[in-house]
């Protein structure tokens, strides 16, 4: 199982991942614990919408944002982890 995604050089840790081709696009989903300590890094970063993606076996793509949540929306008090779901659909250049 992949471990890890890394979004415009940014590792992150998986809890879950699957990818997929439709019509000639590579999917992927991901799931991922965000801490209060990391919080603002990676909400800064998905802001942002669209990343080059690195993913240990598979080849680098262009990916952009197509669904994404949260099962907290306020991980600025300490101790708190948040579950983030996080879909990419590739962009052809």
């Amino acid at each position: 199982m992949v471990k890890e995604i890394v979004l415009d050089g940014y590792p992150i840790v998986l809890s879950k991942f699957e990818s997929f081709i439709e019509d000639g696009f590579r999917f992927v989903s991901v799931e991922f614990p965000v801490t209060t300590e990391i919080y603002h890094d990676v909400t800064t970063l998905l802001y942002k919408g669209e990343f080059q993606v690195r993913i240990s076996g598979y080849p680098d793509f262009l990916g952009r944002i197509v669904e994404y949540s949260t099962s907290v929306t306020n991980l600025y008090e300490s101790g708190q982890v948040g579950q983030f779901k996080l879909a990419l659909m590739e962009v052809k250049n």
